[in-house]
């Protein structure tokens, strides 16, 4: 299975970049639990260190978009070194500020302020798109390859973290993060000779000069695929902490690591499979395709959970549903690649994880709520109504996906130039 995937790296520098993109990744995955077992440890609140993840989590929502326009602009290494570098400030206030007992609110103003995180699997992703875009079967492959590294990352990071802040120290977990985050993305930034070229320099082949100044979410297409990604966040955010409050309720509380897991190595193994699959017909009908897989598949967990399935076989259900979000979200990236121009790349897939990242939190608020006055596996019908409503906004929206009947005004020859005026 893995053997398509090494014509990949056969392109000089691709695996340097790959390997220093999925240290910085691997960083971030760590954070979440870190930052959570580090202020209940030390502040002895749940609930303080959910309002802090949430306040860092809406700032870096709002800044990545923003650090992606940048990043277009004036080009990846000269965005990600001070970006890494800033963030390493309020990183530093933040653990003194916990050891120091300092007031709740500094520690809300210090993980805010750490909104200037560059999307580097948009980054890694933006590189392939350009070292591979008279190659649309090796793009896919590449997607593919992306997601299931991320997917990876989700499997091993937060295990490694809970592992840092138990057995060394609780602060252990985000100084590993933030030091293999810095490390990773100077080290990515420092591959040069693959890092596509900036707006400035397509300008000059540009029709419009103009066009790299105004907003992707100009581009139809964008939205659809925000609003469906939105959703798609919703699901991963609620589905977390569903699983974490079934598992308590039966109480093996622990074992929701294991859990959790398993739907991000199903994903892991589909994505992969899902690469090496030659892509047939329009990238907008396969994205329609796997969102509906995916809403479909999502109902296992809900049928073990009200069915008060044992873990074993809840454990069994959220595997297999894991295997219907990886192919969505490469078709949705691939369809990104397609649709917007390379100068807007990486605002446009920092603006889609943004929307990922706003639905995660919503998500988990609602499946809390929820935990709270039902049983242990009502919340379930938060992910499975998610994924159902993603779909929902994928088939409203899918002329302009280029699975449906084409927007007025458009040809068949000109997809690309009419989506983004």
């Amino acid at each position: 299975m893995l053997a398509p995937y090494r014509r990949l790296f056969t392109r000089p520098g691709t695996l340097a970049f790959t390997l220093a993109g999925l240290l910085a990744r691997l960083s971030m995955s760590m954070t979440g639990v870190s930052l959570v077992v580090l202020i209940a440890e030390r502040r002895g609140s749940y609930a303080l260190a959910g309002t802090v993840a949430a306040a860092g989590l809406v700032a870096v929502a709002i800044g990545m978009p923003l650090i992606g326009r940048l990043v277009d602009r004036f080009g990846q290494a000269r965005v990600t070194v001070p970006a890494v570098l800033y963030n390493l400030v309020p990183l530093g206030g933040l653990l003194l500020c916990v050891r120091l007992g300092a007031p709740d609110w500094t520690l809300h103003l210090c993980w805010a302020a750490g909104s200037a995180v560059p999307n580097l699997g948009g980054m890694a992703r933006a590189r392939w798109a350009h070292l591979l875009r008279d190659a649309p079967d090796d793009r896919h492959l590449a997607n593919s390859l992306e997601q299931a590294l991320d997917e990876l990352c989700f499997m091993a990071g937060p295990v490694l973290g809970m592992v840092l802040c138990t057995t060394v120290a609780p602060e252990a977990g985000m100084l590993a993060a933030g030091g293999a985050g810095a490390g990773g993305a100077l080290l990515f930034a420092a591959q040069r000779r693959t890092e596509p070229p900036t707006a400035a320099r397509h300008a000059s082949t540009s029709t419009s000069t103009t066009d790299g100044m105004r907003s992707p979410l100009r581009v139809p297409a964008l939205r659809v695929l925000t609003l469906t990604f939105l959703s798609t966040g919703m699901v991963f955010g609620a589905l977390d902490l569903t699983t974490v409050a079934y598992a308590d309720a039966l109480g093996n509380r622990p074992v929701a690591g294991g859990l959790l897991a398993l739907v991000a190595a199903g994903s892991c193994v589909a994505g992969l499979v899902f690469g090496t699959l030659r892509p047939t017909g329009p990238a907008g009908a396969r994205f329609l395709r796997g969102v509906a897989a995916m809403a479909g598949l999502l109902l296992l967990p809900l049928a073990a959970g009200l069915g008060g399935a044992g873990l074993a076989l809840l454990g069994v259900a959220l595997f297999v549903a894991g295997t219907g979000t990886a192919p969505t979200m490469v078709t949705g990236m691939t369809l990104i690649q397609e649709l917007l121009p390379q100068r807007q790349l990486n605002e446009a897939m920092a603006i889609a994880v943004s929307g990922i990242m706003i639905g995660i939190s919503t998500g988990s608020a609602l499946a809390g709520a929820l935990a709270d006055h039902a049983g242990p596996g009502a919340g379930y019908w938060i992910p499975a109504g998610a994924a159902a409503l993603a779909l929902l906004i994928a088939l409203a929206g899918r002329r302009h996906l280029g699975a449906g009947p084409r927007p007025p005004g458009r040809t068949a020859s000109e997809p690309t130039v009419s989506a983004t005026r």
